[in-house]
């Protein structure tokens, strides 16, 4: 049975898309820990990330660094934080979080946003990729 973030990939479940090539899929975590926070996958269906290929596992950081920039050009931050947890959805996934301290990337605080203010995010980060 396809994961959560197969269907979203395939279009079945709707998604605010920031970045799609050949490998992989990003799109903005609909709790999110900050504005920006956007979740990384590979299109492969892997539970663990080191269980991917090395390729596709060095190029998810290729890609991670390219929208973490344009993460960082529209959410004036420290740095974009990084963190691969992989409990809650079987399907390797990185999330990319703004942040200018520790806090900032606390799991338990979550945003609630509307579905327009995700496609406005989403869209202010996508013009800078």
């Amino acid at each position: 049975m396809a994961s959560i973030f197969t269907k979203i990939i395939n279009g079945d479940i709707p998604s605010h898309k920031v970045y799609e090539d050949e490998n992989y899929y990003a799109f903005l975590d609909i709790s999110p820990v900050q504005k920006g926070h956007t979740l990384l996958i590979p299109k492969v269906e892997v539970d663990d990330m080191f269980d991917l290929e090395d390729e596709l596992l060095a190029g998810l950081y290729v890609v991670a660094k390219k929208i973490s920039k344009a993460i960082k050009k529209e959410f004036p931050c420290n740095r974009v934080g990084h963190a691969v947890i992989g409990l809650e959805v079987p399907h390797a996934h990185m999330h990319l979080i703004p942040i200018s301290s520790m806090h900032d990337m606390n799991f338990a605080n979550k945003l609630n946003l509307s579905q327009e203010e995700l496609a406005e995010i989403a869209e202010r980060i996508r013009v800078h990729l």
